[in-house]
C-alpha cells in the first residue's frame, strides 16, 4: 500500500513511516520540510497520487487556543479535499484521550473540531486516541515549573510509549476503516504527581514536584479522569521503566 504520513518527519510520524516500511508498504513522509504544507495546500495534490490511505499525526506549532484551532481545522479541510480529489480510501487521524470530555481545554477543543471534520467527510476514517507520550514527560514538567518547583495535579495519568502508539496507528492504516475511534494507553496507571516525582528522580533532576490540585494542564485544571481512558482502551506493552532504559542507552 501507499500510505502518506502527514507529520511524517516528527516524533510519531517518523516511527509510523519506519514501521510501515518494515512491513513492505510505501510510506511517504509528508511535512513542510519535504515540500508538503497542509496549511497552504502546497504539495498535497502531488503526494496524494496513488495513495491508499493517509495518516495524519501532525501537530500545531503553537498551543495557543486560536492558533491550534486554526491549524487543525485548516489543515484537515485541505487534507480531506485533496484526498477526495485523489480517491484516497482511508483517513487515519491521531488524537488525544479525553478530548471529547473536556471541550473547555483549548487544545482538546481543537482536536474535537478536527475529528468532527473527519467524521463529516465522505472519506472512510479511523480515529486513534492516545494518552500522553513518555517522550513528552520533560516538556510537561518544564511547563509546570515555577522556580525550582514542578506543580502537578494529583489526577490519574497513564502515559504511553511513542513506539506503541505508532504501531497501532500503522496497523490501523493498513486495515479496514472502522469509521470509529479506538484508544490506547500505557500499561500502568499512576497518580500524575507521583509519576513525575519518580520521573524526576530517575532523570537526576533536582526540581521538587509539588502536589497542586489547582495545577493547570493545557491551560485548565484536569479532573481525576481527564487524561485517562474510561474503559475499553488497548493497553500498550512498554513500561516507563523499560522505555527510560532504552531512551538513555
Amino acid at each position: 500500500m501507499k500510505i502518506v504520513v502527514i507529520g511524517g518527519t516528527g516524533l510519531i510520524g517518523s516511527k509510523v513511516v519506519g514501521k510501515l516500511g518494515e512491513h513492505g508498504h510505501e510510506a511517504v513522509a509528508a511535512a513542510p520540510n519535504t515540500g508538503v504544507n497542509t496549511l497552504t495546500g502546497e504539495g498535497l495534490a502531488e503526494v496524494m497520487k496513488g495513495a491508499d490511505a493517509v495518516v495524519d499525526v501532525s501537530n500545531s506549532p503553537s498551543f495557543e487556543d486560536a492558533a491550534v484551532l486554526d491549524f487543525f481545522t485548516t489543515s484537515t479541510r485541505n487534507l480531506l479535499a485533496a484526498e477526495q480529489e485523489a480517491g484516497v480510501g482511508h483517513h487515519v487521524v491521531l488524537s488525544v484521550v479525553g478530548s471529547d470530555r473536556r471541550p473547555d481545554i483549548g487544545y482538546f477543543r481543537a482536536k474535537i473540531a478536527q475529528e468532527q471534520l473527519v467524521k463529516e467527510s465522505p472519506i472512510p476514517f479511523s480515529i486513534v486516541h492516545a494518552t500522553q507520550f513518555y517522550e513528552f514527560g520533560r516538556r510537561i514538567a518544564d511547563e509546570a515549573t515555577t522556580g525550582n518547583e514542578v506543580h502537578i495535579a494529583p489526577v490519574a495519568f497513564q502515559p504511553v510509549a511513542g513506539d506503541d502508539v505508532a504501531q497501532l496507528v500503522g496497523r490501523t492504516a493498513v486495515g479496514t476503516p472502522s469509521n470509529a475511534m479506538v484508544e490506547i494507553a500505557g500499561p500502568t496507571r499512576y497518580r500524575m504527581d507521583e509519576f513525575f516525582r519518580r520521573a524526576l528522580a530517575a532523570w537526576g533532576d533536582p526540581r521538587e514536584v509539588v502536589t497542586d490540585s489547582q495545577a493547570h494542564y493545557f491551560g485548565a485544571v484536569p479532573d481525576e479522569l481527564t487524561l485517562v481512558p474510561v474503559d475499553g482502551a488497548i493497553l500498550a506493552e512498554i513500561t516507563y521503566k523499560d522505555w527510560l532504559k532504552q531512551a538513555t542507552v
